[in-house]
């Protein structure tokens, strides 16, 4: 698939990005892909292409612009090395939600602005922090997502936390897909319940569900990465924005 590097302009700088397009020409619906706290890389680039393939534009953000740069982490000792695992949660824990959403808006403008796109309505997905992302943009942006997907998410809906997606709930207009790790700690049972509480209560579109896989999945090059629980993923993002997004 073809891929362009490009520089999105932010109210915070230039946020590097890629662009991932079909291989046959023309304008497709885009997409948001948002990925997990080590960061864009190679294995983010891959899915971008995979999903473009299915007919959409697709924008991959360097959520970690604002650093500067920093050094690629590995995922399979990131959590296992104990500096390693405090470099990357401090990186993460450096994104605040006002940041997450300055950025949406710039990457919305941005797509909004691509030839390579084909309407204003578009989609979200996320893997791990990426997930929280998808779904928080949903609730910030309704006017603009309409399709929001999280796999293996961590603290979507947690009470300690004010900016929470289970809270965003009554201002989400999109159709939502989560899918859920077996014995996750970022999102435990308590966790799903509150959360699919609070999207039927709100009338929200959605399906949620517990593949019966560890968390990182669908994200090959975790250690934990499931093969059978990775296509099934796709075959579930393939169907929520082939019904809500078109492409």
């Amino acid at each position: 698939m073809p891929r362009t590097d490009v520089t999105v302009p932010t109210e915070d700088g230039d946020c590097r990005a890629t662009l991932h397009t079909p291989s046959s020409p023309g304008a497709r619906p885009a997409v948001l892909l948002y990925p997990d706290a080590a960061g864009a890389r190679e294995t983010f680039a891959a899915m971008a292409d995979r999903l473009a393939q299915l007919g959409y534009t697709v924008l991959l953000p360097d959520v970690y612009y604002r650093t500067g740069g920093y050094a690629p982490f590995d995922p399979a000792t990131a959590l296992s090395d104990s500096a390693e695992r405090e470099r990357l949660f401090a990186l993460a824990g450096s994104l605040t939600t006002p940041m997450v959403l300055r950025d949406a808006d710039a990457f919305l403008a941005f797509l909004a602005e691509r030839p390579e796109v084909s309407t204003d309505r578009v989609g979200t997905t996320g893997y791990c922090m990426g997930g929280r992302t998808s779904l928080i943009v949903a609730g910030h942006r309704p006017d603009r997502v309409v399709a929001a997907a999280s796999f293996h998410g961590g603290g979507l809906a947690d009470e300690s936390d004010p900016d929470a997606p289970h809270r965003l709930a009554d201002r989400m207009g999109a159709h939502v897909l989560v899918a859920a790790a077996e014995n996750d700690e970022h999102f435990p049972p308590e966790q799903f319940d509150r959360l699919e509480r609070a999207l039927t209560s709100a009338g929200v579109r959605h399906t949620m569900e517990t593949y019966p896989a560890a968390h990182g999945f669908a994200v090959p090059d975790n250690p934990t990465h499931d093969e059978a629980a990775t296509e099934r993923h796709w075959s579930a993002l393939a169907a929520l924005f082939a019904t809500s997004l078109g492409g």
